[in-house]
């Protein structure tokens, strides 16, 4: 048995989770996907995957063993289009991540755009608001919002975002208007995933802690929340834009403002950036808003 032999079908069933569908993508049988995973597994002497009647699973070794033949073969891939002239034409897997709102709104538009001019691309994105681990998902990419923790990770800057902090004439007219930071604590605040507010005060940053009686890690339920005078919400402008032009929202403490965050395409450091990885991630800087 070679060292590569059943190597390929081993990644397309850890990507597709299914035997079914990886022999589907290799364009062989299910049996002979299934014998080559077995042998293998015969070789390395260890079990790659749980299987049951419902899921294929990588066991805690499987997943090890698949990190290190994806970069292996991520590398392979590279090389065989720097020899074929197929930098210009992309194809193969994408495996991806982004929050969930901005990420139907904006990512995935363009994301399909580039699966149209690309035909051979395939993508898997994951929509989530957890920061997920690139390396351990085997992700290729992900976008991230705002402040970046300090990780290995390589952070290229595709657009940027700014704050507001907004509620509806009604909510102001009962309770009154915030006119500096302190005021906050007198408020009803609708609070997404951080009860930390940023702020800039004469040119330093100033994080209050806010209080409120919802809390939702939906954008989309706070924004209608603050339309209905539940409270003061602090969120990105492609949330409250519209409801700011329509009057459905009046802008508050435009004075302590943070100057614009970060939107930023994310991927690991130890993988090499493939073609079709660069060719998306130049498109989403080129067309985010």
């Amino acid at each position: 048995m070679l060292p590569w032999d059943g190597v390929v079908e081993f990644v397309a069933v850890a990507q597709t989770e299914s035997f079914t569908q990886a022999a589907s993508r290799l364009g062989i049988s299910t049996a002979q996907v299934s014998r080559q995973v077995s042998q293998l597994e015969n070789r390395l002497a260890i079990k790659l995957f749980y299987r049951t009647t419902r899921k294929v699973s990588l066991t805690e070794e499987g997943a090890i063993y698949f990190r290190h033949c994806r970069q292996v073969l991520d590398g392979l891939e590279e090389a065989e289009r720097a020899i074929s002239s197929l930098q210009h034409s992309p194809q193969g897997l994408i495996r991806m991540t982004a929050p969930v709102t901005y990420g139907e709104r904006f990512v995935m538009p363009i994301v399909v755009d580039f699966m149209a001019q690309y035909p051979q691309v395939e993508v898997i994105c994951e929509l989530t608001n957890k920061q997920l681990d690139l390396v351990d998902g085997s992700y290729d990419l992900a976008i991230r919002l705002g402040r970046l923790a300090d990780s290995s990770l390589i952070a290229k800057r595709l657009s940027s975002r700014r704050q507001y902090v907004c509620a509806s004439p009604a909510y102001l007219k009962q309770y009154g208007v915030p006119e500096n930071l302190t005021d906050l604590n007198q408020h009803d605040c609708l609070i997404g995933t951080n009860s930390h507010w940023h702020f800039d005060e004469q040119g330093k940053e100033k994080v209050i802690k806010v209080q409120g009686r919802l809390q939702c890690s939906s954008g989309m339920t706070l924004l209608d929340a603050a339309i209905r005078g539940m409270g003061v919400v602090q969120l990105p402008g492609y949330y409250v834009n519209e409801a700011i032009a329509q009057g459905q929202l009046t802008v508050l403490l435009a004075q302590y403002q943070q100057a614009k965050e970060g939107i930023w395409a994310l991927y690991p450091q130890n993988r090499h950036l493939s073609a079709k990885v660069r060719l998306l991630v130049d498109m989403l800087a080129e067309k985010l808003p």
